[in-house]
């Protein structure tokens, strides 16, 4: 299993569908699990959504604050 290659897979997924990284700031270990396509063991899954955190940066946090603002102008 390449948990390398599920997190990116999942970052791309992530930022290129705004509704995905609605449910991923919402419920992250659900959306791995959903959009990971196979079973994941529980520290698997956890390993994965800090791995797709670090990748979006700050969490997502910055990002999905930048979103947010940029819909305001």
């Amino acid at each position: 299993m390449d948990i390398k290659k599920i997190i990116e897979e999942i970052v791309e997924k992530i930022k290129g569908d705004k509704s995905i990284a609605d449910k991923f700031t919402s419920d992250p270990v659900k959306t791995v699990e959903d959009l990971a396509g196979v079973d994941l063991p529980d520290g698997v899954v956890d390993q994965v959504v800090e791995g797709v955190k670090a990748k979006l940066g700050d969490g997502g946090v910055i990002g999905g604050i930048v979103d947010k603002i940029k819909d305001i102008f």
